[in-house]
This record gives structure tokens, C-alpha cells and sequence, in this order.
């Protein structure tokens, strides 16, 4: 496997949760396996004063506490935190990006890593214009001596307004290439194995349009609350949390055309082209398409429960969502008139994203007396977390007299795979980066698709006071109304267990 070239890491808010949980670790991780390049570092900029050997120490614990990979060798992860360094840093500051500069012309020097930098944004929102400016004005955008490369984490913007300044805002001073919209979600090893299921077999991509599938359901459930996070929560919802990024990416993945090429710029083309067919939803039909639920207090397993409103720092009067069902078409060849059904939610019976193609009947129904069989039709599950798989359901003859049929399930997990090691989203994103691949990253037309779809169903709930916030018991499936969007009789939402298989037998929540 080829290796990256030689060059810095700079994290902007290296002393946050993120760099000590996830960052750090995940680069541990790809060094324990020899896929750095010889001559690395990491630069972590932060506000907390700390000296390098503090926040050498500080990052050992996350690495034993969160890499993938477990430290077996205390030489080894010590080689690796000398490469770790750390700089006090008002990011506010025009005169802190200058010394900062005087740093990095450094660390370049002591590592030879030919002004090849890394700038990973690991800060607050309103952070993404100012330190992309101040980077170029310094020239550290400019790649005439080494690559540069901007990762800005979520949200990307709030609505479609914002999306659109932060996207012009980062174009004066980093050009699209050179800019890596990080989503975790796309990181997973069962959001990419979506392609090759689609891509690489007979059986499935003939059938993968509207003549054979009845309809696509794609979950995002929570088994957890908001915690300490309801003043974030207040102002994102589970719209913008969930459904405008994580989810309709999936269903993006679902629907895509199979790209020219395995490669960044197709795979991104065909993306942005199914955001670009969504049938928009006009303000007035918000109602029909999509119900919105917040959990209520309950009792969980014989514990109370707060409800939503009941969390430090949520309005009492809140009208936030903690839950989405939403149903939307897809307008093109491959997908007219099929419905996507989309939920997310917290507060539910247990933590699982999966996706389910729904496939029609059969048109002859020979077995037409057997109810449970016309209910249920073949279903492909493909499990993103937890219990990594993909699940097939079809009907089989029971032994004995007559043709009595019942579903059975066929399966495949990831965990069935001992030999093989399943790097963790962060560790295959940073790794993509640092080879110059911006495949599993968002563009930014597709992120602005994205908001042009969502933004009409925020603003109605804004601004129409009509359109309830229905109440659900936290641990319950979200709102009985939710059911309502599926309009025909004999189909109704999924209600996946943990475990993937067995799902008929026992349900472990």
C-alpha cells in the first residue's frame, strides 16, 4: 500500500474532546500499523496553556483508553508522542497565526516534511471563516511548495443561506480540492461495502430500481438522550443533526448511479446528482411528508426517565425535535415514484442505523392465504452499526404436508471476519486526507443540495405553528403518527433489534 508523503498535522482545538477521543487515537492507530510517513508530526493549537510533555501525557490516555489498536509496547508509543507538539494559541488573534507560521517553518525544518500541512478544524462553527483567512494570509494555502489541505468538521452550515457563505467564505482562500468536509458516517466500513454490494454483483444491481423495489427505509435511532449537550441541541434538532447529513447521504449511496470510475470525482458526481433529483417539498405540504416527535418522561428497564424539556439547558417550552420520519421521492429514471422513508431519533429503544430494500411481490400470489408472507416482502438489510452486516430475508417452504412458507434470514457480519482488522471512520478518513483522496468527504454543491431540500420543511416548522411536536415515551418507537406516512395497509416500519440475525427469534434492546 502506498504510503502518504511526508508532512504536519496541525489540529486547531487540540486541547477538545475530539482530538483527546478520537484524533489522536485513530493517527496512533495508522502509525501502529506503519502507514505514516517517515517523517510526520502533529502541531496541536489550543487556547489551554500546556507544555509539550502535558499534552504528550494528556494524549497517552486517550490512545490507551480509545485507539483500536492496544499499546503493547511503551517504546512504541512513546516514539510516537515525541511527534506530538503543542502550541498555546488564540485562534481570535491575526498576530498568533504569524508565530504560528514561525512554528511550523520549524517543525518543517526538524522533520524535512516539505511544507506539506494538514489543517484539521477541530473547533466551533464560528471558528470555520476566521481560520481559514488567516491561514492564506499567511500563505498557507498556497501549495506552491507543499500540498495544503483544510478538514472542516460538522455542521456545515445551519440552512442553505449559511451553507452557501461558509462554502463562498472558504473558496476565496482554499480551493475545492484542497478543502475535506469530514463526515464520520461515510468513514465505516459498511457505508463503503454499500458500493461493492451494489457495484460488484449480478444479483443485486438489476434489480436496484423502481421496476423491482417497492421502497427504501433508512434508520437512525438513539438509545441515549441529549445529556449535557441540550444547549446544542436546542439550536440543531434532529433534522440537522442527523437527517440533512448522515441520512440522506445514505440514501444518496442508495440511489446513486454507478459512477465512470472508483474514484473521488465520480463517486461524488453521482451523489450530487441524486440530492439535485430530490422532489422538493413545498412549505404548505411539510405536514404530509414528514412528523416531527420530542421523547417524553417515561420509565426505562423500571428507571425514570426525563423527558426532552426536562434537560439542562432546553427551553421548558421547546419546540425542538428529537425526532424525523420523513417520506420523499426521488425524481429520476431509476427511482420515480419509489418513497424513501427516513428516520432518526433519540431516546428509542435501542442504538442501530441500518438501510432496507424493500422488494416487490411477487405478481402472481400462489401463496396468497399466507398473510405473513404478503407482509412481508424480501427485505436486504444492511446494517451500519451496531452488529456490522447485511441480512437478506426470502420466503422457504416449511417440512411437512402442503406450502406453508415462512421468511427466513441469510447473513453475513463483519465480525465473522477475525483475521481482519476494521479501522475505526476517523482512522480511514485521516489516512484518505493525508493521500490527497477526497472520496469519502462532501463536496460543497452536494452539501448545498442537501439544505436546498431541507430548508423548506425547517422553515414551515418555524413559522406554522399548526404543525404539532408530537410527544413519544423515551424508549418507545417515536410517535404512533409516524406510521401514518406509510400509506398502504400491508407494509409498516421495521423495527430492528441490536442484533442483526435472529431478529425473529429474540430482540436484545
Amino acid at each position: 500500500m502506498n504510503q502518504p508523503k511526508n508532512h504536519i498535522l496541525v489540529i486547531f482545538g487540540a486541547s477538545g474532546d475530539l482530538t483527546y477521543r478520537k484524533l489522536v487515537p485513530a493517527v496512533y492507530d495508522l502509525f501502529d500499523q506503519n502507514l505514516l510517513p517517515e517523517n510526520f508530526a502533529i502541531l496541536g493549537l489550543g487556547r489551554t496553556e500546556l507544555e509539550n510533555d502535558a499534552f504528550r501525557s494528556k494524549m497517552k490516555e486517550g490512545i490507551e483508553q480509545f485507539a483500536m489498536n492496544k499499546v503493547k509496547d511503551e517504546k512504541h508509543l512513546q516514539t510516537y508522542l515525541e511527534k506530538l507538539h503543542y502550541f498555546s494559541f488564540d485562534t481570535k488573534s491575526p498576530d498568533e497565526y504569524t508565530l504560528l507560521k514561525g512554528q511550523l517553518r520549524e517543525l518543517d525544518e526538524q522533520y524535512n516534511t516539505n511544507s506539506n500541512f494538514i489543517f484539521y478544524m477541530a473547533t466551533p462553527p464560528s471558528m470555520y471563516e476566521i481560520i481559514p483567512e488567516q491561514l492564506a494570509a499567511q500563505g498557507l494555502s498556497d501549495e506552491k511548495t507543499g500540498f495544503k489541505r483544510l478538514i472542516v468538521e460538522k455542521p456545515f452550515g445551519y440552512d442553505l443561506a449559511t451553507a452557501k457563505k461558509l462554502n463562498k467564505e472558504l473558496l476565496q482562500y482554499f480551493k475545492e480540492e484542497q478543502i475535506y468536509r469530514i463526515d464520520h458516517y461515510l468513514g465505516k466500513e459498511t457505508v463503503q461495502n454499500l458500493l461493492v454490494t451494489r457495484f460488484s454483483n449480478g444479483i443485486f444491481e438489476p434489480l436496484w430500481n423502481r421496476n423491482y423495489i417497492h421502497h427504501v427505509e433508512i434508520t437512525g435511532a438513539e438509545n441515549i438522550g441529549v445529556g449535557n449537550r441540550g444547549g446544542y441541541y436546542e439550536g440543531s434538532g434532529a433534522m440537522r443533526d442527523m437527517i440533512q447529513n448522515h441520512l440522506l447521504l445514505l440514501a444518496g449511496l442508495v440511489a446513486m448511479e454507478p459512477p465512470a470510475l472508483i474514484d473521488s470525482t465520480n463517486i461524488r458526481n453521482e451523489i450530487a446528482k441524486v440530492f439535485h433529483s430530490l422532489r422538493p417539498i413545498d412549505e404548505k405540504d411539510v405536514a404530509k411528508y414528514t412528523i416531527r416527535g420530542q421523547y417524553t418522561a417515561s420509565k426505562i428497564k423500571g428507571e425514570d426517565v426525563k423527558g426532552y424539556r426536562e434537560e439542562q439547558g432546553v427551553d421548558p417550552n421547546s419546540r425542538t425535535e428529537t425526532f424525523v420520519a420523513m417520506k420523499l421521492f426521488i425524481d429520476n429514471w431509476r427511482w420515480a415514484d419509489v418513497p424513501f422513508y427516513i428516520r432518526s431519533g433519540k431516546m428509542l429503544p435501542t442504538r442501530v442505523t441500518e438501510i432496507v430494500i424493500h422488494f416487490k411481490a411477487t405478481p402472481h400470489h400462489l401463496f396468497a392465504d399466507n398473510e405473513s408472507i404478503c407482509k412481508n416482502y424480501n427485505q436486504l438489510v444492511i446494517r451500519i452499526q451496531p452488529d456490522e452486516g447485511v441480512l437478506l430475508k426470502f420466503g422457504m417452504k416449511v417440512p411437512g404436508a402442503g406450502f406453508n412458507v415462512q421468511n427466513v434470514n441469510m447473513d453475513f457480519h463483519y465480525s465473522e471476519l477475525s483475521d481482519t482488522y476494521l479501522p475505526s471512520a476517523y482512522e480511514r478518513l485521516l489516512l484518505d486526507c493525508m493521500m490527497g483522496d477526497g472520496t469519502l468527504y462532501h463536496r460543497g454543491d452536494a452539501v448545498e443540495a442537501a439544505w436546498k431540500f431541507v430548508d423548506p420543511i425547517l422553515n414551515a416548522w418555524k413559522n406554522d405553528n399548526s404543525i404539532p411536536v408530537h410527544g413519544y415515551p423515551a424508549g418507545s418507537w417515536g410517535p404512533d403518527v409516524s406510521d401514518d406516512l406509510i400509506e398502504e395497509d400491508d407494509i409498516a416500519w421495521r423495527y430492528p433489534c441490536k442484533n442483526l440475525s435472529d431478529d425473529g427469534n429474540y430482540c436484545e434492546l
